[in-house]
């Protein structure tokens, strides 16, 4: 059997039988000696045109490029292209993924040049000579480019040695910053003063700057390469622990220094806002759902969900790195705050999902009715009072540090406020991506005295909950609890309902990281001036739901009238801003951990 991959869309025209699914179009072939390819086929998802890359038959493992570039379209008819016959067996099945690829590249591998680490510290070194020389722009371009292409095909290890190459021995020189230091300390004529402060200017200016400005002002999509050199600073001061300290504190400030050029070629001013729909792009749809980082994107019907009635997605996009998005949003509109991920994000089935629990989602139920009440491509306004922003992504991780999320925040709420004068409810349903892992720590640290974030009748409900007592509470429940095995006890669950929450209300408001709140998500959003507003129990069931939160999911309220205050008191004096069912389970949770303890 010869099985053929199309770039994730069918193009067959000889065939008698189709069998769908979700996610996999299976065809059967009737000839015996060749199967016709041609350039337009049928697809069921979209009366969009779409790409495709390439075509490939895989039989005993041998993978071979049949076609790429067509364009596919619904009921297309394709008799009127030529044909393109290909020799395969008596009986072949023909198999289309819906989660295809769009990037323009191939699967072919790639020529890979091999690089000496030795030749890329010579062409570092004559580009930073450079800096002080009058040479023609065509030898900088050349010597930039030859570094650019070395630098792509170097390993990890080469590419640390590179670029801790260049973070020791292009550094400022010590002995000249003293020395300028003690010139302008002596100097007092006010003229002079100011020279030399222009000197000690550019002896601050590390030598690698320069490079790195013509790099970003040189290479075709150089700032994304200076991106992707940060990225490559921080992965190795993260993964290097027997990094020595000079080389680890060299990179940092390397690191620091690409920040803040960064943050200069970003700032808000020079992104646009770009609304993302089904009419968009093949590979701008493709990198949204690859970029996805919260709520992963299982196929084309997710993603077409995503950008469709009721949904909205923007994204942040640089003139310099066309067709990438930088930070991404998706909002859904609704008549009320979601409590439940499914309802946002699975909306598209039209039908109630039954979790593996058998536990039914009523908010599913009643978001479902809403699409049904308009037809595929239409909306009510009047049902559009609420944005719920579910998902930010970050895709640069070279541009971590720099808050980007603010900004497309804001735009996002005035461009929905302009497409619905009626909208008046704008909020958050966020994950809490360190609960977990806060908690089982919490628990490790109260083994002896679990009365700190257990109650004796709660201790009780629990052990029940175990099919009866439990001769070792604690190594029961760390283990339920590491292994999400009590997500598949019903009365496990009810029974931890009440700590879980009261213990994540404690995580989120009062555990802190240099007075800000620990949590990084909601550190993000208090800064941008949200309140903290609703804590909601069993609310994303997927596994990365229950491994990072055990499920649970907050709301934060942006309160239009109210954003500046609350930033400011979180910046200023720490305060956080919180609605009462979260300062009240927060304080539960802080008086338990004051009672006597008592043996368990």
């Amino acid at each position: 059997m010869a099985v053929y991959y199309v770039g994730g869309l069918p193009k067959a025209h000889a065939f008698n039988h189709v069998m769908r699914s979700a996610r996999l179009m299976t065809i059967k072939a009737t000839t015996t000696k060749t199967t016709t390819f041609h350039g337009r086929c049928f697809w069921p998802l979209s009366d969009q045109r779409r790409s495709y890359n390439y075509c490939t038959r895989k039989m005993n493992g041998d993978v071979r490029l049949l076609k790429r570039g067509a364009s596919v379209a619904q009921l297309q008819s394709p008799s009127r292209f030529q044909p393109e016959p290909i020799p395969m067996l008596a009986f072949e099945e023909l198999s289309f993924a819906e989660n295809f690829t769009t990037s323009s590249r191939t699967n072919l591998p790639k020529i890979i040049e091999v690089v000496q680490v030795d030749s890329v510290y010579d062409t570092i070194k004559q580009v930073i000579e450079l800096r002080d020389r009058s040479i023609s722009s065509l030898t900088l371009e050349r010597l930039v480019k030859k570094f650019c292409q070395a630098y792509e095909n170097l390993d990890s290890q080469q590419k640390q040695d590179v670029l801790l190459h260049l973070a020791s021995k292009y550094y400022i020189k010590e002995e000249d910053l003293k020395v300028k230091a003690a010139e302008i300390v002596h100097t007092k004529e006010y003229e002079i003063l100011m020279k030399k402060e222009q000197e000690l200017r550019t002896i601050l200016d590390p030598p690698y700057n320069w490079l790195f400005s013509k790099l970003a002002q040189i290479q075709q999509n150089g700032v994304k390469f200076l991106g992707d050199i940060r990225a490559d600073t921080l992965t190795i001061l993260l993964e290097s622990k027997s990094l020595p300290n000079d080389q680890r504190l060299a990179l940092k400030t390397m690191s620091g220094h690409l920040k803040e050029l960064l943050t200069h070629w970003f700032s808000a001013g020079l992104l646009e806002l770009e609304q993302v729909t089904w009419q968009s792009s093949c590979s701008m749809l493709q990198k949204i759902s690859e970029y996805e980082a919260v709520h992963p994107v299982k196929s084309w019907a997710d993603i077409k969900s995503r950008v469709g009635p009721y949904r909205r997605c923007f994204v942040f996009t640089h003139r310099s790195m066309p067709g990438e998005p930088i930070v991404v949003l998706h909002v859904a509109l609704t008549t009320d705050i979601s409590a439940s991920i499914a309802s946002v994000v699975k909306h598209h089935r039209g039908r109630v999902l039954v979790s593996a629990t058998s536990i039914e989602s009523e908010d599913l139920n009643e978001s479902a009715n809403l699409i049904r009440k308009g037809s595929e491509n239409t909306e009510d306004p009047a049902l559009c009072t609420t944005a719920i922003f579910y998902s930010i992504t970050s895709t640069q991780t070279g541009l971590q540090g720099i808050e980007l999320g603010n900004s497309l925040i804001k735009l996002a709420v005035k461009k929905l406020r302009e497409e619905f004068p009626t909208m008046n409810a704008f909020s958050t349903l966020s994950p809490v991506p360190g609960f977990r892992t806060w908690l089982l720590k919490t628990l490790q640290m109260s083994k002896s005295n679990l009365n700190e974030i257990i109650t004796d009748e709660e201790k009780a409900r629990i052990s029940l909950a175990f099919y009866g007592p439990t001769d070792n509470f604690f190594d029961s429940l760390f283990t339920a609890l590491k292994t999400n095995q009590w997500a598949q006890n019903e009365k496990l669950r009810s029974a931890l309902e009440t700590p879980l929450m009261r213990l994540c209300a404690k995580y989120l408001y009062l555990e802190k990281r240099r007075n800000f709140a620990l949590d990084p998500v909601a550190n993000f959003h208090l800064r941008n001036g949200a309140a903290m507003w609703r804590l909601n129990w069993w609310a994303d069931l997927s596994p990365r739901g229950l491994t990072n939160s055990c499920g649970i999911m907050v709301n934060y309220r942006y309160y239009l009238d109210k954003l500046e205050d609350n930033s400011t008191k979180y910046q200023e004096t720490k305060t956080v801003e919180a609605s009462e069912q979260v300062r009240v389970l927060a304080m539960q949770a802080k008086l338990e951990a004051k009672k006597q303890p008592s043996q368990l």
